[in-house]
């Protein structure tokens, strides 16, 4: 990984600018060119650094978001991670110490398409889907300051 890529995952996490241009805003910020930011930014989500590029919104103020747990074999848990992987409206998707071994959550617009999500996921991998709605919001700030020696 190249600095200005280390830049990218580090300098953006927070600040993204606003714009009709956005990439060519960082890439100001940033001293290169835009088509080098879009050339670091397609390596780093093709190296699986980053799965998307997007913003955070609070749950279920835009459409309808869940926390969703999977009990998976370890022998399938790879194959049914990539599987939930497929889903656009899937993020966050980790492999935790649990029997509910595969978490993810699912951010749809509207109700109706979250749960023809869950029920997909559940129906084309064999397992049962739960469904942890939100109960109470706390304001948890995901970014990390990174850095490389």
């Amino acid at each position: 990984m190249n600095k200005l890529q280390r830049n990218l995952l580090n300098d953006f996490q927070h600040d993204f600018p606003l714009s009709p241009t956005p990439y060519a805003g960082m890439a100001a910020r940033l001293g290169v060119t835009e088509a080098d930011v879009l050339a670091s930014l397609q390596w780093l989500k093709e190296s699986g650094a980053i799965s998307r590029i997007g913003a955070v919104v609070r749950p279920n103020q835009v459409g309808a978001s869940t926390l969703a747990a999977m009990v998976v074999p370890p022998a399938e848990l790879e194959a049914v991670a990539a599987l939930v992987n497929g889903y656009t409206e899937v993020n966050h998707n980790y492999e935790r110490e649990h029997h509910l071994n595969l978490w993810f959550v699912i951010t749809a617009p509207d109700a109706a398409r979250l749960q023809t999500v869950l029920a997909e996921i559940s129906a084309r991998t064999g397992y049962e889907v739960l469904s942890f709605p939100l109960l109470e919001d706390y304001h948890i700030d995901l970014g990390f300051e990174l850095r490389w020696t």
